[in-house]
């Protein structure tokens, strides 16, 4: 540390320094530039004013209203009643026509379309997939492959209640049993059926898979929801077995976990969110995707 009793003048610049030295390197006394530092005193008043004008100190039950009374949340109120009111005579129209009749109709169905891509991005893409292409657990709802039916109604009914959700009384229910996790089958029947289920459609199974174990067990605990032939039930939900589309995978592994945890999805029931418009106009969109039926 240098002393800086006697202050020291840089040979390059004329300054003097500080008296702080590292490594013989000398720091500069350079103050900050007059306008910097005014600018730097306004942002503090700036910020007072600011605290005084909008809401920003935080209370127990809310915060400081400002003298204004101005605050964000009003603010995108307004603008959804105002964007309400745009759309009201389109809202209209769709309210008045069936789900049939939107699809027909070129006007209708690009309303339908237009404001149902702004609601699935909102409400379905975090699960679906921004084009509805879905991942592992959410199905792909571009493809013909439906669990709950893929016609406007069946649609619409699975996006008004849901699947599986405990606050709408009117949502899809069915679930798949814990096969291993409850002790309903053993070790051994579980991968025997699991190779069996890989058989109807058409995968390898294991070389010394026992899938006459596999078959019955499969008819024993599974056909009941899923078929004889393992092709399906919409009405409960239960995945048609014979394709080699899987939501939660195909492979042995996959097919074994779901037999031992069982369950399914959840999705959310959105007539308790959305407006009957807003439900038929996701309703077409979805429908359009490319898997509807």
């Amino acid at each position: 540390m240098a002393d800086d009793s006697h202050p020291h003048i840089d040979a390059h610049t004329g300054k003097t320094t500080t008296g702080h030295e590292w490594d013989g390197i000398r720091e500069l006394n350079t103050p900050l530039p007059r306008w910097w530092l005014w600018t730097f005193y306004a942002c503090i008043l700036w910020s007072f004013g600011y605290w005084i004008v909008y809401p920003a100190w935080p209370l127990i039950n809310g915060a400081t209203p400002g003298l204004f009374g101005w605050h964000s949340r009003a603010a995108v109120v307004e603008d959804i009643k105002g964007l309400e009111t745009l759309r009201g005579p389109a809202d209209a129209k769709l309210e008045k026509a069936s789900l049939e009749d939107i699809e027909k109709t070129p006007e209708l169905l690009t309303i339908a379309r237009s404001q149902g891509s702004a609601l699935f991005g909102n409400n379905c893409a975090p699960c679906h997939g921004a084009g509805g292409g879905g991942s592992k657990g959410y199905p792909n709802l571009n493809s013909d492959r439906w669990l709950w039916g893929g016609t406007l109604a069946q649609i619409q009914t699975t996006i008004t209640h849901g699947a599986r959700w405990d606050a709408d009384p009117a949502t899809h229910t069915s679930l798949m049993p814990s096969f291993g996790k409850d002790g309903i089958l053993k070790a051994a029947e579980i991968r025997a059926t699991a190779n069996f289920v890989r058989s109807l459609s058409g995968l390898p199974t294991e070389k010394d898979a026992d899938l006459a174990l596999g078959k019955k067990t499969f008819a024993d605990n599974c056909a009941a929801c899923h078929g004889d032939e393992g092709k399906g039930n919409k009405e409960m939900g239960a995945p048609n077995l014979t394709t080699k589309v899987w939501l939660y995978g195909n492979s042995l592994d996959d097919i074994t976990q779901r037999i031992v945890v069982g369950g399914g999805g959840q999705m959310p029931a959105w007539g308790a969110k959305l407006s009957g418009e807003q439900i038929k106009a996701l309703t077409v969109f979805v429908h359009t995707l490319g898997g509807g039926q």
